[in-house]
């Protein structure tokens, strides 16, 4: 069998990238972003993307890599704040977005990995996020149907990787990343660590090999703070 570890982030990439085409990228704020794959997408000069994730970075990391170059043209996410580029981007007509509450973009990808096309939540229900989308009401209550989210390539960060490509992931930097593994046609992942065959206890597994097609080993690996809250500390 064809091995699925990668040399570099650049070879990972390589032949999966396409304008046009639609990524998801983990991540949430700055934990578990893809950092090392991102700039890569940055180098090849690919147009037209739809990118599908939590929220596109902050200044000078993450997403906001692809907003600086004008190489993301629309952005499927559920946070926009903090991000001074987005928001210019956004109010001056150049980007599109399609904003969508946290619980139900988390469920519009896991479907898409799921095989189900579509779903009914009440999140939503008669605010301007259902506007065009179809209504039924359950039990006296409305819900709004959503779609299914699906992507051309999933770029994932993970903690640990066996060669069969099964990931573990680190507390919070779990996020999204598992679901998206499963709903692209191509998922690309990023490691802090590859370890040995058969060294990931079956049980602790939590994203299966199968979903998994390229992994790398991380050349980037900041694990930056995105707000660092300090109080004075007391007087012994």
């Amino acid at each position: 069998m064809r091995s699925k570890i990668y040399d570099s982030p650049a070879a990972a990439l390589e032949g999966v990238l396409f304008d046009g085409m639609t990524i998801m990228s983990g991540g949430f704020g700055l934990t578990g972003n893809p950092e090392s794959l991102i700039p890569e997408i940055r180098a090849s000069g690919v147009q037209r993307l739809t990118v599908i994730s939590n929220n596109a970075g902050a200044n000078n990391f993450g997403l906001w890599m692809l907003l600086q170059s004008r190489q993301i043209t629309k952005m499927i996410a559920s946070y926009v704040g903090d991000n001074k580029l987005f928001e210019q981007q956004y109010l001056s007509g150049e980007l599109e977005l399609e904003l969508t509450p946290q619980g139900t973009l988390a469920e519009r990808i896991r479907a898409g990995g799921a095989g189900i096309p579509a779903f009914y939540t009440a999140t939503g229900a008669g605010t301007l996020l259902a506007e065009g989308k179809p209504a039924e009401m359950f039990e006296g209550r409305d819900y709004v149907r959503e779609t299914w989210l699906r992507a051309d390539l999933a770029i994932v960060k993970a903690w640990k990787a066996d060669p069969a490509g099964n990931l573990v992931f680190r507390r919070t930097a779990r996020n999204f990343n598992p679901e998206m593994a499963t709903a692209a046609r191509v998922t690309v992942v990023e490691v802090e660590e590859i370890v040995p065959a058969g060294s990931i206890d079956p049980d602790l597994v939590h994203t299966p090999g199968i979903y998994v097609d390229r992994i790398v080993q991380c050349t980037i690996n900041e694990k930056r703070i995105e707000k660092l809250m300090t109080r004075p500390r007391e007087v012994a």
